[in-house]
């Protein structure tokens, strides 16, 4: 078994003192770290267990960790300050972390879904010591991302005419809103049945704790009314200067037009579709999925990890 360290990072937001959680599988020190940021908002590190792999197969440590707001870390109440609810707070919130586990001089960063958006955002700091981003079935624009869901309900009217009718009244908490979403998830999110444990127990915490989700993206991917909605970093992505790998799918809740802006405007972008997954390769096709990003992480000198 792999050493295994966990613990909590202070992260300071002008006042307040947040804790994040995190661990790490394997050993700092110990070739190149690579940090995975979970989806979300308000998910957790859970459902990211797959990622272990990559420390069975190439011996590097694998940090994990609960973003602010979520899991084991800080929670937030919905009248924190204003200048919190931003995506910038959870940028800073990963450079805390790579300042307190001492990596912030050379490591790789994996991000899927809202956690790939945050380490493209925090990439186009152009970090010195970022040497790889892996951006796993995520986007760099929220309508983008809406017309994409559009296009799912289009072709899926029986649900779809049901999740819109009850989305135009407002009325997200109908039992029928509700297991028109969880259709949708299960042609388009996750497709094993039953869902993975771990990403379940995700899934669960953010039953508990509806506060980062509902304020960053409100009540439903599929109909996004948080101070998200209008959210858009695609004319930033030209500052990221190291190499990207871009994972998709055609049946992802991501749709194609949503991801081609990585494409378009990344200087350095390998992009690979995974075509038998929807929201979650890493559960739905694994032996492909981490074979691309071994060949990725892999790409330059085998030796130096």
């Amino acid at each position: 078994m792999p050493a295994e360290k966990s613990g909590y990072a202070p992260f300071h937001v002008g006042t307040q003192i947040y804790q994040t959680w995190y661990k790490v599988v394997g050993e700092l020190g110990v070739g190149r770290p690579i940090v995975c940021l979970h989806g979300g908002g308000g998910l957790t590190h859970h459902y990211m267990s797959p990622y272990t792999e990559l420390n069975s197969r190439l011996g590097i440590p694998v940090v994990f960790y609960d973003q602010l707001g979520g899991g084991a870390s800080s929670h937030l109440p919905l009248d924190a300050p204003r200048d919190l609810w931003k995506p910038e707070t959870w940028v800073d919130e990963l450079n805390n972390l790579l300042e307190h586990l001492g990596i912030s001089d050379d490591f790789d960063l994996l991000g899927h879904s809202w956690g790939g958006m945050v380490s493209a955002l925090f990439a186009t700091r152009a970090p010195p010591g970022l040497r790889s981003l892996i951006v796993s079935n995520s986007f760099p624009s929220f309508p983008l991302f809406a017309m994409g869901t559009e296009v799912i309900m289009d072709l899926n009217p029986d649900i779809g005419e049901v999740a819109r009718k009850h989305a135009a009244a407002g009325d997200f908490a109908s039992p029928e809103y509700r297991a028109a979403i969880q259709a949708l998830h299960a042609r388009y999110f996750c497709r094993i049945d039953p869902m993975p444990k771990d990403l379940l127990t995700s899934f669960l915490s953010v039953d508990k704790d509806l506060t980062v989700f509902s304020v960053l993206v409100g009540h439903s991917i599929y109909h996004v009314s948080g101070i998200l909605k209008d959210w858009s970093f695609i004319d930033e992505l030209h500052k990221i200067t190291c190499p990207v790998l871009v994972i998709s799918s055609p049946y992802d809740v991501a749709q194609p037009k949503a991801i081609m802006p990585w494409f378009q405007e990344l200087r350095q972008v390998k992009w690979v579709e995974m075509q038998n997954s929807t929201h979650t390769p890493m559960f739905e096709e694994p032996k492909r999925y981490f074979d691309v990003l071994i060949a990725f992480l892999c790409r330059d000198d085998n030796a130096s990890r």
